[in-house]
C-alpha cells in the first residue's frame, strides 16, 4: 500500500502546505511510476482546492498493511483535518 502526502507550494513562505492525503491500495500502476500515479490522482482529487494544479506536489511512502491499519484503507482520501487524528496514531506507534 503506498501513501502519497498531497502538498501545495507557498510561493509567499516558500515552503509546502499539506492539502491532504492519498492511500493506493492497488500494486499494478498500470505502467506508472508511484509518483507520476500519485501526482494524477492528487490532481484530480485536491486540483479544485489551489488556482494553479502545477503547485500541487506529492510524497510518497509506502506502508505495510498490518491489522491495527486496515481502517486506512477503507477509506484512500484524507483531508487535512482528519489527517490531525492520523499523524497522532503514527506518533503512538504506527510507522509509515
Amino acid at each position: 500500500m503506498i501513501i502519497y502526502k498531497v502538498f501545495s507550494k507557498n510561493y509567499e513562505l516558500k515552503k509546502g502546505e499539506l492539502m491532504g492525503m492519498l492511500i493506493e491500495r492497488r500494486k499494478d500502476l498500470r505502467g506508472m511510476t508511484q509518483v507520476e500515479a500519485g501526482m494524477r490522482w492528487a490532481k484530480v482529487t485536491f486540483g479544485h482546492m489551489v488556482k494553479d494544479k502545477k503547485s500541487v506536489f506529492i510524497v510518497p511512502s509506502e506502508l505495510k498493511l498490518r491489522s491495527d491499519t486496515r481502517w486506512l484503507v477503507e477509506k484512500g482520501v484524507f483531508s487535512k483535518e482528519e489527517l490531525f487524528g492520523i499523524s497522532k496514531l503514527m506518533d503512538q506507534g504506527i510507522k509509515v
